[in-house]
């Protein structure tokens, strides 16, 4: 749990937050209420989020520590809120022991596809619950930026060897893999959600370790402006520690 409230993953919920809503204000009308499913919410960030502007938001979670920080969170919450959302012990797997196809608007899977080994039925899955012309939002680690971290911090035989394999030891010490955008892009149209707009997460900020607090403001509404900035602009989003990528299924 160390490291929620830092600098790195503040920064990552903010961005995917203003991305997330840019798509989903494209996408539908102002004031529709979206059947959103998150897979792997974490501690619910993204879910809690879009249940307070009014969705219906469905959220599976396979560790049980972090569905308890979940429904801490959620008791705090008034109880239109709390009515919105529902939360299941379960593996993103298995969507479809749970939903039929097409049930849902908005499926979100942020932080998951790392500790996957073979991701392609997962993604397939969650493509198959979305409604057509819904809207599939991935955060992946960007395996084309991988030497990035260990360069910069001079670390040289771990940065080698990130051009070699998209494995990595994270930093909380799992074995884990990042995705290639190319990669994806092609399992997205397989799949029948196509990748519709991409951005990098984290372009300045990864550096920081996972204690350091945010800054105060004005600081941080400078940064968060760069790096927002960052992540749609080339080449800079490509060198980006996370990848957000948003298809659409077929409709």
């Amino acid at each position: 749990m160390s490291g929620l409230g830092g600098l790195r993953n503040t920064l990552r919920q903010a961005l995917v937050a203003l991305q997330l809503d840019e798509q989903i204000t494209a996408r539908y009308p102002v004031g529709r209420r979206l059947r959103v499913l998150d897979v792997g919410l974490g501690q619910g960030t993204q879910a809690l989020r879009l249940a307070r502007a009014g969705h219906e938001v469905t959220g599976v979670e396979s560790d049980p520590t972090m569905l308890a920080v979940v429904r801490t969170a959620l008791a705090d919450e008034p109880e239109g809120i709390r009515d919105r959302v529902r939360l299941i012990e379960g593996d993103g797997r298995d969507t479809g022991a749970h939903f039929l196809p097409g049930t849902f608007d908005v499926v979100l899977c942020h932080g998951v596809l790392m500790y996957v080994s073979e991701p392609d039925p997962l993604l397939a899955g969650l493509a198959r619950v979305l409604a057509p012309g819904g809207l599939l939002s991935l955060l992946v680690r960007n395996a084309d930026a991988l030497a990035m971290r260990p360069g910069l911090a001079g670390d040289w035989d771990t940065a080698l060897a990130a051009f070699d394999s998209p494995a990595y030891t994270n930093r909380i010490g799992l074995r884990v893999r990042a995705d290639r955008r190319a990669e994806l892009t092609t399992t997205l149209t397989a799949i029948g959600a196509p990748l519709h707009t991409w951005y990098g997460v984290r372009v300045f900020g990864d550096q920081a370790t996972g204690d350091t607090p945010p800054p105060p403001s004005p600081e941080w509404e400078r940064l968060l402006a760069a790096e927002e900035r960052a992540g749609r602009t080339d080449p800079y989003r490509s060198v980006a520690a996370l990848l957000h990528l948003c298809g659409v299924r077929a409709g």
